[in-house]
This record gives structure tokens, sequence and C-alpha cells, in this order.
């Protein structure tokens, strides 16, 4: 049946809701499996890649890869089998019966899809300083693995209290011949074991009570200033790079009640890839509280878009949508 304005609504097969590895990849695995796709980017296309500079440990690029330059790769690769792009962030949904609706942003005609792929992915949470976001890809960073090769025999600093810190602090010492722990309190989150590793690391230096005031430099990193926080008094720690580690925040806000979470907003992967909705799935760092590198993103892309072709075909002709009804601008259930 036709939307009152006398047009069909288009049905795809899939709907990609997020960019980055996860998304593309998806979009590609899809397109390619002949699945009518699309993809919708969001405001932030691209994820967090687009924040990093040389990306050298994915696959493919053996000279490394600037992060813009290489989702810009996996876009067109995705596009060139068909997936369509579009560029609007999806700020409504509606997973409480198939096909699935979801709304971009701005508009009343919901699209309409019979399985969903969320790969909206996951931000490391930062201390809302000015240079923090001016030096990001400069010295500035969120992941140690991703970037702590470029600090070979350099000082680091790593800022948190929990197991994350430590993991990137321990990391880092195979790198950079100084590793600076800043924690702004005496008592650590971290479980004892951690601890003790770091604390028995002759590279790692753990300062307590300290906060970071500002980050120096102006093209690149060159100091952090702290603040003793029990004496007020200030002073200029050297360093060449500045790692992040109070945690990752899953952008899953929009997904809250629709799938099943875990306590931090993570969506729960219940069967392969699907999630507690059958027909929807999740991928990459919406759902990896562990890795979160582009190369699991993507293999975890390709996952979620196999499972839903298999889904699909699971359902038979039976559950296949010849008549996508009425469908209005209703936001009921959304």
């Amino acid at each position: 049946m036709s939307e009152p304005n006398g047009t069909a609504p288009k049905v795809y097969d899939v709907a990609i809701i997020g960019s980055g590895p996860a998304g593309y990849t998806a979009a590609l695995y899809a397109s390619r499996a002949n699945m009518k796709t699309v993809v919708f980017k969001g405001w932030e296309s691209g994820g967090q890649l687009m924040l990093t500079t040389d990306v050298e440990n994915f696959p493919g690029y053996k000279d490394g890869v600037m992060g813009p330059e290489m989702m810009e790769d996996l876009e067109g690769q995705a596009a060139r089998f068909g997936s369509e792009m579009r560029p609007d962030e999806i700020d409504r949904i509606d997973f409480s019966e198939r096909p699935f609706k979801l709304w971009a942003e701005d508009e009343d005609r919901p699209t309409i899809a019979k399985t969903v792929i969320i790969a909206t992915g996951a931000k490391a949470k930062w201390l809302g300083l000015e240079n923090e976001q001016r030096l990001m890809g400069r010295g500035v960073s969120g992941c140690a693995t991703c970037d702590g090769f470029f600090f070979r025999d350099k000082k680091v600093a790593v800022i948190g209290g929990g197991d994350t810190a430590m993991e990137e602090a321990l990391y880092l010492t195979n790198h950079a011949s100084e590793v600076n722990l800043i924690h702004r309190r005496d008592e650590f989150r971290a479980s004892q074991i951690m601890l003790d590793r770091a604390r028995k690391n002759e590279k790692i230096n753990i300062l307590t009570n300290t906060t970071v005031e500002d980050i120096l430099g102006e093209d690149a990193v060159t100091g952090a200033r702290l603040k003793n926080a029990r004496t007020g008094d200030e002073s200029d720690l050297p360093v060449d790079g500045f790692f992040t580690a109070i945690g990752h925040e899953p952008a899953t806000a929009l997904f809250r009640g629709k799938v099943e979470t875990d306590d931090e907003g993570y969506i729960i992967q219940k069967d392969h890839t699907m999630t507690s909705v059958p027909g929807v799935f999740a991928a990459g760092d919406v759902s990896d509280r562990r890795y979160r590198q582009a190369i699991t993103a993507a293999a975890d892309g390709c996952r979620a878009a196999i499972d839903a072709e298999r889904w699909l075909d699971d359902q038979g002709e039976a559950d296949a949508i010849e008549d996508p009804g009425e469908w209005t601008s209703s936001k009921d259930n959304a």
C-alpha cells in the first residue's frame, strides 16, 4: 500500500546505523551479497579514525595510512557494490515489530528495513581540556595499542586510575622510555594485580593526588601542567605523548530500552552478533569492551552482515515483505 502522498516507502534488506570500520565493512559484505543496503553515516562519519593521523596496524597498508584516508577507502569500496550512503543521523527507531522503522533527523517519513546493524561505536572519555582536542593526533591519544609505537624511546603520560589505565601504561613500557601514570586520588579503582604490576615496572612513575590542568605544546605535545590536589602547587611535566585512559562510552543512547545492554551501555550480542531483538545486530565498539581496534571492528562488521543475510534466509518466503502496509509518520513506539 502506498503512503498518503502516493509513493511507496523504500524497503531495505539491511539498514546500517553508523560508519567507521564496522559500518563500512558490514555495508561491503551486505551489498556484495545483493542485499539492498543503506548506511546512515551520521554527522561524525568515519568514527574515531577520522581523528587519527597515521594508522599502521591495519592490514593492507604496508606504508601506513591516514585515518581519514582509510575511511574514505572503506566507504568507496562499499559504495562501489551498491551501498547507499546517507549523511543523516538517526534519532528515532521502532524495533517493536518487523519491518523496522528508522527516522532520520528532521524527517517525518521513516526508512523501512528488514534487518538493522548497529555500528555507532564508542568514544574515549576525555578530560575536557581545550588543548586536548587541539592536539588530538599530535601527541594526544585515547588508545595506547593504536599509537604507542609512535612514542618509541620517548616520555609519555597516562591519565587514569582503573584497570584500563594500568593496561595502557604497561603496554606503553614496550615502547616509551618513561611512563608517568597520573591519578587524581591516592586510591585506585584498578584491581590489585594490575596495580601491583604497574608499581613493579621500573619504567612507570606513579603520581597520585595529581590533576592535569593543561596540555602543553603548539604543533605537538611537549608536556603537561600538573596540580597537586593537596597543596595546590603547579608544575610542568615534560612529555611527548598524552594518553587519556579514563574509560570509554558507547554511543548507544538511542538504543537504551530497545535492545539489551550491559550496565555501561554496551549492546549485548546474544546470538553471534544478533542482539536481544531478532533481526537487529550489533558490530564493532558499540558492543566491544575489550579490543576496540579498527581491525576487530571491521571483522565484527563482516560477521554482522553475514549473520543478517543468513537470518533473512532462515525466515523463508513466508516472511518476505511484499506489501509494507500503510506507513505513516507516526512516532508511536519510537
